[in-house]
Formats: structure tokens, C-alpha cells, sequence
């Protein structure tokens, strides 16, 4: 089944998800942002969607209408957002119900959550992406899967609550996990060290928590209640009272479990 798609947003997710759907065989008919020249900058991505910076899409032929924008302003979006008869509107959000969109003018709504961190610049494969979906409506939530099949084969139907274990899980997973190196890189910054450096470590790392299961995988002082190595790290810290603290909490959280 190939839909006319119309994606009310233009950042990371807009960039990537637009020619991706189009790809697969959709028709995007327009990308709406406040500052038209975002949406341009995802309309020269696909071949015949139009540019919009208002909330009129009373005349659009779109059928299912994807909300990619911040969680904090979906529903004021979805408030405003004029909807032609018989549209699908949904949000792409891990951490939002689906409810948020219940006083919108659509006709049925529904969550279409891609689980991966998106970044403009940066294409990602698809096919590798799990999809998350939820509708109270089944004839509504099986066009959702026909469009996320057509992406990827991962496709699953979650409730919020499943979904937002799933959200604060990957915030774990990723972003706290992203920041971990941050924090590392400064660091090795810090000492004139260059990052790479810790490369393959931090590939092995991740390759052996995906292969045995992150808490096989622990290694390191904590794991070993090295008191001593940890008393030395602790104090390498202490330029910087929160960062010290921050190697506390999480290598006696390790010690704990």
C-alpha cells in the first residue's frame, strides 16, 4: 500500500525519514516548518513535495500525516493543524501518548516512533530501524504497519507505557552512553591525548555487550572492587567536583548490582 505523506517538521528525523519514504514508494506531498526555508531544505530532498510554513492542509491529498517535531510542542501543533476528511495524524515520539493528539481535527491518530538517533547530514539505513506503532483504531493501525514495513522489517505495536520503558532505556543506551564519551574525550583533552586512543576499546566494548549481554560484558575496577584504583580515579577527578561525584554514583551503582 503506498500512501500520500505529508511530515509536519523539517529537523533530523524530516531529513532522513522524507527521501526514505519516498524510496519506498510514497508520494510526499508536503513538509511543513515555520521557517519555509527548513521545509526547502527537505522538499530538495524528494521530488515533487511542496514547501509550507502554515497549518492549512484543509486542501492537501495527503493521507497520513506525520508530526516530526518536538515533543513539547505537539500539542499545540496538533491543536492548530487543519486536516482534510479522513486523515491519519501521528507522532513520532518515544516518550508522548498518543493521546496528546486527541484534539486534533484528524480523523484518526496514532504513534509511528522510529527507535534511532537521527542527525542531519548523516543517512541511515532503514531497513535497520525498529518501528514502534500504536492506534486504538486497527484499520488505521494496519496501514501504519504497511507504511513501517515498507522502511523495515522491525516492526512492532507498543502501548505508551512499553514504549516509554523503550525511550528512557535507549536514553541510557545512547545518549548517556554518548556522553560518557564526551566526557572522555575531554579527559584525554585535557592531558593533550588524542581520542582515538580509546577506539577500540570502546568498539570492543560495545560488540561484547551486544554479544553476551551488557552485564556479562562488566569489566573494570568497580566490577572487581578495586577499592584502591577506584580511590585513584576518584582523586585524578578532583578538578572537577561533579565529574569525581558522577565516577562514584555509577561505579557504586556497578559494585551494587
Amino acid at each position: 500500500m503506498k500512501l500520500k505523506i505529508a511530515i509536519l517538521g523539517a529537523g533530523n528525523l524530516a531529513w532522513n525519514l522524507a527521501p526514505a519514504l519516498e524510496d519506498a514508494g510514497h508520494e510526499l506531498t508536503e513538509v511543513y516548518a515555520r521557517d519555509i526555508r527548513k521545509a526547502e531544505e527537505i522538499t530538495e530532498r524528494v521530488y515533487n513535495a511542496v514547501p509550507k510554513d502554515d497549518l492549512d492542509f484543509s486542501e492537501s491529498k495527503a493521507e497520513l500525516f506525520i508530526l516530526a517535531i518536538k515533543d513539547d510542542a505537539l500539542a499545540e501543533v496538533a491543536d492548530q493543524v487543519i486536516l482534510p476528511e479522513g486523515s491519519i495524524l501521528v507522532h513520532t515520539s518515544g516518550a508522548m501518548p498518543m493521546e496528546v493528539l486527541a484534539q486534533s481535527s484528524a480523523n484518526y491518530i496514532g504513534v509511528f516512533y522510529p527507535l534511532q538517533s537521527f542527525t542531519k547530514g548523516k543517512k541511515v539505513d532503514f531497513e535497520e530501524v525498529p518501528f514502534l506503532l500504536e492506534s486504538e483504531d486497527e484499520g488505521t493501525l494496519q496501514r501504519l504497519k504497511k507504511v513501517a514495513k515498507s522502511l523495515s522489517p522491525l516492526v512492532h505495536t507498543l502501548r505508551h507505557k512499553e514504549r516509554e520503558a523503550v525511550h528512557v532505556a535507549a536514553v541510557f543506551a545512547s545518549n548517556f552512553t554518548n556522553h560518557m564519551l564526551r566526557i572522555a574525550e575531554e579527559i584525554l583533552h585535557r592531558q593533550g591525548l588524542d581520542r582515538e586512543l580509546l577506539k577500540p576499546l570502546i568498539i570492543e566494548s560495545i560488540s561484547k555487550s551486544l554479544q553476551l549481554g551488557a552485564k556479562k560484558a562488566q569489566t573494570g575496577p568497580a566490577i572487581r572492587e578495586d577499592y584502591e584504583t577506584l580511590e585513584a580515579h576518584h582523586h585524578f577527578l578532583g578538578y572537577n567536583e561533579q565529574l569525581a561525584e558522577i565516577y562514584r554514583l555509577i561505579s557504586q551503582d556497578i559494585i551494587d548490582s
